[in-house]
């Protein structure tokens, strides 16, 4: 009895597809493990990244099961293809509909392994995209994809680094001018008020240099670094500089001595806002009329009258005339306070003989219609405001 016990046992596992079932499921097991270091916070952390590795190994794991179990039932029962394909989609999707014909006792054991091995990585997954949904993780990683998106069709548009005070009024004042603007902050409580007003940002680290390749810097046009800290505004600008020769960077500087270090790390354009404030504090002391009058024509609130600069493009019409004969005065009733040159030079208050040259930045005072229409001139729609002047 004990000799045809074993024989018996021995022939129900002739085939040799029945010895690496274990295998199989090993692999599962240890897909699992791998796809648990993925779990919801580890999407949080590496954001699409791991979101989009673990549709992958989804992928290929059904894949791997339907070829298994293909594989498997053309082997063990001398299936066709197609009966192998039916039977392990039934048995994966435990539909429940007959057998295409009869199995035999390694036939139906394979079959247990397959629904095992099916019923464990529909659980999972179930499991994995419930504690998502959840989580509300689900609607962070929409909102990255969706930034992510918009992030890739930006360009020519500046990143601020930081949304305290002092980055809350550069967003406001460069959105008010339609300038496209991405912010980098990661501060929660900050993170909360850019949601609220739907500004399009990175909650990363602006130290980062993934973070600033994130942002688009390389497309950039310019960078704004006004973070609490000197010594991140330092290191932003180094980074930032090194992966965008051409971009224009303005930084903060909180403590004295600052200043050296941000020119020195590459940045065009350095801000102390405690010394501006003095300063500001000191001439409506001194001129309260010219720096109220100032302030309107610049910040353009509140009246009709601005100041803007403006660039005479190489094909212009304005190129070769001097300024009395320009048209400027007369047909747009506007004042050029300015000129810059494309060498740098200065020009304060100029002549009525002075020449205009292309590359010319005007400093043009007047009502903002006459300076709309006058930029309607130079580059056929208004120049828009606000927006620094590069020809």
């Amino acid at each position: 009895m004990l000799a045809g016990s074993c024989s018996g046992d021995a022939e129900s596992f002739r085939h040799p597809l029945l010895l690496v079932l274990p295998f199989p499921m090993m692999l599962g097991v240890k897909v699992f493990e791998i796809l648990g270091q993925l779990t919801p916070g580890g999407a949080m952390k590496y954001g699409l990244l791991a979101s989009g590795r673990h549709v992958i190994v989804l992928i290929v794991l059904s894949v791997l099961l339907i070829g298994f179990g293909t594989s498997g039932y053309i082997l063990i029962e001398d299936f066709t293809f197609w009966e192998a394909l039916y039977m392990t989609i039934i048995t994966l999707t435990t539909v429940g509909f007959g057998e295409v014909r009869p199995l035999d006792q390694d036939g139906r054991i394979f079959t247990i392994v397959l629904i095992f091995l099916g019923a464990g990585f529909v659980a999972y997954n179930l499991a994995y995209f419930t504690q998502i949904l959840l989580d509300g993780n689900l609607l962070e990683l929409y909102r990255r994809n969706r930034v992510k998106k918009r992030l890739e069709q930006l360009k020519d548009h500046f990143v601020i680094c930081g949304y305290g005070q002092m980055g809350q009024i550069v967003h406001e004042e460069l959105t008010q001018a339609n300038v496209p603007v991405v912010v980098i902050e990661n501060d929660p409580n900050l993170l909360t008020r850019l949601r609220e007003k739907n500004v399009l940002h990175l909650s990363e680290d602006a130290t980062e240099e993934e973070t600033l390749i994130a942002a688009g810097i390389q497309k950039a046009k310019g960078l704004v670094a006004v973070v609490s800290k000197d010594t991140d505004n330092v290191f932003i600008v180094l980074t930032a500089r090194d992966l965008n020769k051409d971009l224009t960077i303005f930084a903060r500087a909180a403590t004295p001595g600052s200043e050296k270090r941000l020119m020195k790390a590459g940045a065009n354009r350095v801000v102390s806002p405690y010394a501006i404030g003095a300063i500001r504090i000191a001439q409506n002391i001194l001129r309260p009329t010219v720096t109220d009058f100032l302030e309107l024509a610049l910040s353009a609130q509140g009246m009709e009258l601005s100041m803007e600069e403006i660039c005479i493009p190489d094909e212009a019409h304005l190129v070769g005339k001097e300024l009395m004969h320009s048209g400027i005065r007369a047909q747009y009733n506007l004042i050029v306070v300015a000129i810059k040159r494309r060498d740098g030079a200065m020009i304060y208050n100029p002549s009525p003989h002075e020449m205009l040259e292309a590359g010319d930045i005007l400093i043009v005072i007047g009502p903002q219609q006459n300076l709309a229409r006058f930029g309607g001139g130079l580059f056929g729609c208004p120049h828009p405001s606000l927006k620094p002047c590069k020809c």
